[in-house]
């Protein structure tokens, strides 16, 4: 077995490798980018060495760079995790020459299911069904038109290298095939250097079921079961699951044994997952296969009792698996979410910043594979995902309730995520009925604006706990045991016996009184507008935490201060309450300023510039693109509100840019 590894990824997977390598006894060597330079990887590695700058392109995919400090460290073997170079054959090949193990498949099984287009050929070859499309050579404008045409619309546009959602475009009119096939391309070629794509008809209702095998270097080969990630966002998983409910025993059999088939063709050696579409007629159809490990591999882990990293290793030392495929019997129920920062209220807008606050629960059967605490920072250089929660249970309605439990005491300040829609994804009849296709989002609105916050409930409770605890932040006590928020004065104004301020929620104003309730220390009496006063308990815990008891029932409630609003963490919800503030001369002096049409045209997150698309002078339509930026791995349209002259274009063509930034001024 290996002595040493050097780990070539970031975040939570790095993380996770170390987890099993250390009761492996296997040190590791940590790389990092400038931007990572106090990252939770880094943190917790036996060795760590700077690699570059922020940029994955200056940084995680510098081969070479990558296999010198593997040299200079002394390790034996590199564990590429997934994303970065862990697809990327020339590494591999890279490695071989250097005398260093890939913990991976060979590069020749990995150039070979790399391209999907040479997959589905593999995949006819031992009679696995594929989905109608074209795959041709040509990467022609007018060929893929013509072939568009031929295959019908609606039907994806697909990147032929990586996975993952990039470089994939859903067309369903032939007005909209070029723009399309643009944008596919761009993706393609910044994500994995390759644009070549083909195109596939579009199975209506699927659903995702993938295959987890595992195969060693003595031609012994295994599936241990599937998983189905069918809830997606821009064609990314979000909710994973295993077993999943369509499989019949038969089919799970007639499925894991195609891709066995596959995978023996190809050669494959070490963990790799071989994915299908389901139709729901029960009709399956091979996809492509991801040569590397999965991130939703957790919930194959907890069904099985299989720890997949230390398999991969063993095996990458050369080592017979020890498994046989009757010895695989799933147990019990696991489902995964992926804790993006990201806004779904904003077209899954990135969130960028600090994470002032970072809380999860933990108890039986919840897992948190994270690579990030409080005090982290979110940067736009790499793929948005800050977590994956997973659960197990005895059955699928047991996982459920424990996701759902673990969705409300989730809390993280200081960028906005995807919480509230996980939780109404849990909570919906639909998904506890298993009726779990690739449309669910758009099917039950859970992409409209304001479907998916339903924060009015803990308002109330919201209320109480950002008031008490803003007294008590105003008090110049040094002793937390000696606070007494009623001798803060702060912002706060007196009426009568009571002291009073304001907030904003939802463009609703909320005057709150607070005053004692007896002599009895933290017991206060709290009237919000001009409702009747309740009776609440107050106690300050840890970590923003503010404890509030009413009627003998408890609530736990996480509070962030900053410098215009409070948030308040309830229930696993977010709500932001803007703080009244006084007038100020610059407010006063533009009051009744508005209505004037918009003139500047802001970067909404920090990113790169990628495609510009209009130039000084230029007449525009409402609605016409301006700027495309890239940030996160994920394009966004910058497009005129209305139509007018451009009067100025601030940036060009890969140019970095600061959120907020103004990128095009019109007239």
């Amino acid at each position: 077995m290996f002595k040493k590894i050097l780990i070539a990824n970031r975040g939570e997977i790095a993380v996770r490798i170390m987890a099993t390598c250390r009761e492996m006894g296997i040190a590791t060597v940590a790389v990092y980018s400038e931007a990572d330079r106090a990252a939770r990887h880094v943190r917790e590695a036996d060795e760590a060495y700077e690699i570059g700058p922020s940029p994955a392109g200056q940084s995680y995919l510098r081969s070479e760079k990558i296999i010198e400090v593997a040299r200079q460290s002394g390790a034996e073997a590199i564990h590429p995790g997934y994303g970065f170079l862990s697809e990327n054959t020339a590494f591999v090949e890279a490695c071989e020459a250097a005398g260093i193990v890939f913990i991976g498949p060979p590069a020749a099984a990995m150039r070979l299911m790399g391209s999907k287009i040479a997959a589905k050929n593999l995949a006819r070859s031992v009679d696995a069904p594929t989905i109608p499309g074209y795959n041709g050579e040509s990467q022609e404008d007018e060929i893929l038109l013509q072939e568009a045409l031929l295959i019908g619309f609606p039907l994806l546009i697909k990147a032929s290298a990586g996975g993952g959602g990039k470089g994939m475009r859903e067309v369903h009119k032939r007005a909209d095939f070029l723009d399309q096939l643009a944008g596919a391309r761009r993706e393609a070629l910044a994500s994995f250097g390759d644009a070549t794509v083909f195109l596939e008809r579009l199975i209506l209702r699927p659903r995702h079921v993938e295959l987890q095998i595992l195969g060693d270097q003595h031609g012994n080969l295994i599936h241990l079961g599937e998983r189905e990630c069918s809830i997606q966002r821009r064609h990314q998983k979000i909710i994973e699951e295993s077993p999943s409910v369509a499989l019949t025993p038969e089919l799970r059999a007639e499925m894991g044994a195609a891709a066995v088939r596959i995978a023996k063709a190809a050669g494959y050696v070490n963990a790799g997952t071989m994915e299908f579409m389901l139709d729901t007629d029960q009709r399956f159809y091979f996809l492509e296969m991801n040569t590397r490990l999965q991130v939703e591999h957790p919930v194959t882990e907890l069904v099985t009792g299989l720890d997949l990293v230390r398999h991969q290793l063993m095996i990458a030392a050369g080592e017979v698996l020890a498994l046989k495929q009757e010895q695989i019997s799933p147990r019990g129920h696991a489902i995964e979410v992926r804790l993006y920062a990201e806004d779904p209220e904003q077209n899954f807008l990135p969130s960028t910043g600090t994470i002032a606050q970072f809380t999860t629960p933990a108890g039986p059967g919840i897992r948190v594979d994270s690579g990030i605490a409080s005090g982290d920072e979110i940067t736009q250089f790499y793929d948005p995902m800050i977590a994956k929660l997973i659960v197990s249970g005895e059955n699928r309605a047991a996982a459920i309730a424990r996701l759902r439990r673990v969705l409300t005491q989730t809390v993280v300040f200081g960028v906005t995520t995807n919480i509230a829609l996980l939780q109404a994804i849990a909570a919906h009849p639909a998904y506890s009925e298993g009726q779990t296709y690739t449309s669910f989002l758009d099917e039950h609105g859970l992409l409209e604006p304001g479907e998916i916050k339903s924060t009015e409930d803990h308002l109330t409770d919201a209320l109480c706990a950002a008031a008490l605890l803003e007294l008590t932040d105003h008090t110049e006590l040094s002793d937390p045991r000696e606070r007494n928020p009623w001798r803060a004065l702060g912002p706060w104004r007196m009426v009568g016996e009571a002291r009073s301020t304001t907030y904003e929620y939802q463009e609703q104003r909320y005057k709150v009184a607070v005053s004692p309730a007896s002599e009895q220390a933290n017991a206060w009496q709290v009237r919000i507008n001009e409702q009747p006063a309740i009776s609440v308990m107050c106690t300050l815990g840890q970590e923003k935490l503010v404890l509030l008891t009413r009627e003998h029932k408890q609530l736990r409630a996480y509070v962030l201060r900053q410098e215009n609003e409070t948030l308040v963490n309830v229930g696993g919800q977010t709500l932001r309450l803007a703080r009244q503030q006084p007038p100020s001369v610059e407010s006063t002096a533009h009051a009744g300023a508005g209505g004037h049409a918009q003139k500047a045209m802001t970067a909404p997150m920090a990113g790169t510039i990628v495609k510009v698309q209009v130039e000084d002078g230029q007449e525009v339509e409402q609605l016409q693109v301006l700027v495309i930026l890239t940030a996160m791995k994920m394009e966004h349209t910058i497009a005129a509100p209305h139509a007018g002259k451009v009067r100025r274009v601030h940036y060009r063509e890969g140019d970095v840019v600061k959120g907020g930034a103004v990128l095009v001024e019109m007239e």
